[in-house]
């Protein structure tokens, strides 16, 4: 995989990987050897979900120890949590549903964020306060890669795209990706909590390699 280009915004990046782990670390000091194992899989990005209260100190230890791994911050519900992503080294920001506060709060401070949608008024009110790219969530529960395009054409004017997470594995990739509107995916299958539990770590970079090589094969290598 390439390295990413210096001027690149995160989003760029995490759209040229086109595949994004949603991990969540309930120990802090699991976190380099997450990280080790994605990288191993050349898999350079990691979305640390703030499902667990070892978010933030997972996120700083890996942005002093892997400044290589594009990371960024999950399940970002409260302003606090926009605050301490920020502060952990987070380089972008997701969330399962809109909330103005949270987008208003992210661009406060910099940080790009993708919220949640699922319906065409999460959509516009996402678009009115500027958003470009949208977590579609729950991707599969909410009507799979028909409804997403349903949902999205009234916007296309608007070059609006879309990481749909939830239900998404490697055998459904291709049919989100072979969208023109998909930045990427988003998925908890590479590296689940079971696996970290149980230091799989082996197990979370075959799944890692397997995901980035059929993101390529889905996209022509580009």
């Amino acid at each position: 995989m390439k390295e990413p280009a210096m001027s690149e915004t995160p989003f760029a990046a995490l759209t040229r990987i086109g595949v994004v782990p949603v991990i969540a670390i309930e120990q802090a000091g699991d976190a380099l050897a997450l990280a080790d194992a994605l990288l191993e899989g050349g898999l350079r990005v990691a979305e640390i979900t703030f499902r667990t209260s070892a978010a933030a100190e997972s996120l700083a230890r890996l942005r002093d120890a892997r400044p290589e791994l594009l990371l960024g911050a999950g399940t970002v519900l409260e302003v606090a949590q926009v605050q301490a992503a920020v502060a952990a080294g987070a380089r972008f920001a997701l969330a399962p549903g809109f909330d103005p506060e949270i987008v208003q709060a992210a661009a406060r401070h910099g940080l790009p964020f993708a919220p949640g949608v699922m319906t065409p008024s999460d959509l516009g009110a996402a678009a009115k306060c500027g958003i470009r790219l949208a977590k579609f969530f729950p991707a599969a529960s909410a009507g799979g890669p028909r409804a997403l395009e349903a949902i999205a054409a009234p916007f296309a004017h608007l070059n609006m795209r879309y990481i749909p997470t939830g239900g998404v594995s490697l055998d459904t990739m291709q049919d989100w990706l072979k969208l023109k509107i998909v930045a990427a995916v988003g998925g908890t299958w590479i590296a689940r909590t079971e696996d970290l539990r149980e230091r799989q770590f082996a197990a979370i970079t075959r799944k890692a390699r397997a995901a980035v090589a059929r993101a390529a094969e889905i996209r022509g290598g580009a």
